[in-house]
């Protein structure tokens, strides 16, 4: 991690006020939040900051407020969770600029944890004007960003800040960048990408970047059935972007030129209606009838998966093989994610994975914990497979 500087070149943290970002947009039910994984993720950066003597400042945004103060937004919902997750008190500002924040800040102690109201309550946080950097810079000594899921956007707390203050990764972030470098930036090779969804429309830059990167890709779910379409296969009633048909045959050519292999599925678990445990059969994918519906990866296909998954010293995963959230159209995607695991488990495979979806579909699949980096980013990590820069990100480089 030579590349960016993180907690280990800040130095001592006893008395700083450190200004920390993190992640809290977490998903609630009423005053519950139902998931808090991005919460915890964050605790040990937080820990290891107040156990050194740092004043914690946390900076995070919550909803899409638009630049104005909503009761439904505020950051104040989280602050129980936050505490209990931390296993420490939190104190909270009803604003993360001003009279309300200066005040709550110069009340810390060292190894007290603050928690700031939604930046994003500020027009000034998303058009990351610089007056509002300066008023958020005004009560840290140093910054510290732990938010690799907003670092896309280059935001007065995910970017500005870094350019003010001394600009640190935490810890997560570290992990994170340390796992995205050897997943396509510096990886073992051979590299092998999964690349499922729904639509081409919506990753056409992230295959183009990937073809020219990877030495294997496979590409699954819905997306496949516009690849197939484009080759001349018949796919019934399935999801198709068959108006893509030629941006498919462009990659494909894209990808041979860059002797990168493509592995399209070969035979397809096929249905005549999209609902769980509906009628269904496994066909070659040259014999799906004029009302069938491609839902899942057929065995077949899964097996070629498997087998390429077993040649490559690096996998890079984005996306389902089919429709996972319908039994039993979650067998291809269930089965090439345990494999993955085993390979990761046996020391044979660096294994990163990313987008909600994919979260989602390891859990479903119980192997989340066995990857080697499973993000939880989606955006953030969608552009970086695109290969495009990150302003956070950049803004944390070692320059020169």
């Amino acid at each position: 991690m030579t590349a960016f500087r993180t907690l280990d070149d800040a130095g001592s943290l006893q008395g700083k006020r450190v200004l920390l970002r993190v992640d809290l947009n977490v998903p609630m039910e009423g005053e519950r939040v139902t998931d808090a994984t991005r919460i915890e993720r964050i605790v040990p950066t937080i820990r290891e900051i107040a156990d050194g003597g740092g004043r914690v400042v946390l900076l995070a945004h919550f909803g899409r407020p638009k630049g104005k103060p909503v009761a439904a937004d505020s950051l104040k919902q989280v602050v129980s969770a936050l505490s209990d997750r931390l296993g420490r008190p939190v104190a909270f500002a009803e604003d993360c600029i001003g009279e309300a924040a200066s005040s709550a800040v110069t009340a810390l102690k060292d190894g007290d944890v603050l928690l700031l109201e939604n930046t994003r309550f500020h027009a000034g946080e998303e058009k990351n004007e610089a007056g509002f950097v300066t008023a958020l810079a005004a009560n840290g000594d140093l910054y510290v960003n732990e938010a690799f899921s907003a670092a896309h956007r280059a935001h007065a707390s995910t970017e500005g800040l870094a350019h003010v203050l001394p600009a640190y990764a935490g810890r997560l972030m570290q992990a994170e960048l340390d796992a995205l470098t050897k997943g396509l930036e510096a990886p073992s090779r051979p590299v092998i990408a999964l690349v499922g969804g729904a639509k081409v429309s919506s990753k056409i830059d992230l295959l183009q970047n990937l073809v020219a990167k990877v030495d294997m890709l496979v590409i699954g779910g819905g997306m496949a059935n516009t690849f197939l379409h484009a080759q001349g296969k018949a796919v019934g009633k399935s999801l198709c972007e068959k108006d893509l048909a030629e941006t498919a045959l462009r990659i494909l050519d894209a990808a041979a030129s860059a002797k990168c292999r493509i592995i399209l599925p070969v035979d397809a678990v096929v249905a005549a209606e999209f609902k769980a445990n509906a009628a269904h059969e496994t066909v070659s994918v040259d014999a799906v009838s004029e009302t069938g519906m491609i839902l899942d990866a057929g065995p077949a296909s899964v097996a070629e998966i498997d087998a390429a998954i077993d040649d490559a010293a690096t996998l890079v995963w984005n996306g389902p093989l089919g429709a996972f959230e319908l039994t039993p159209f979650d067998a291809a995607t269930v089965a090439a994610a345990r494999h993955a695991a085993e390979r990761t488990k046996a020391g044979k495979l660096v294994s990163v994975a990313g987008g909600g979806d994919t979260v989602a579909a390891l859990n479903h699949a119980g192997v989340a914990d066995d990857f080697s980096y499973v993000s939880t980013a989606g955006g953030a990590f969608l552009e970086w497979l695109e290969g495009k820069v990150l302003p956070g990100v950049e803004a944390l480089r070692v320059k020169g």
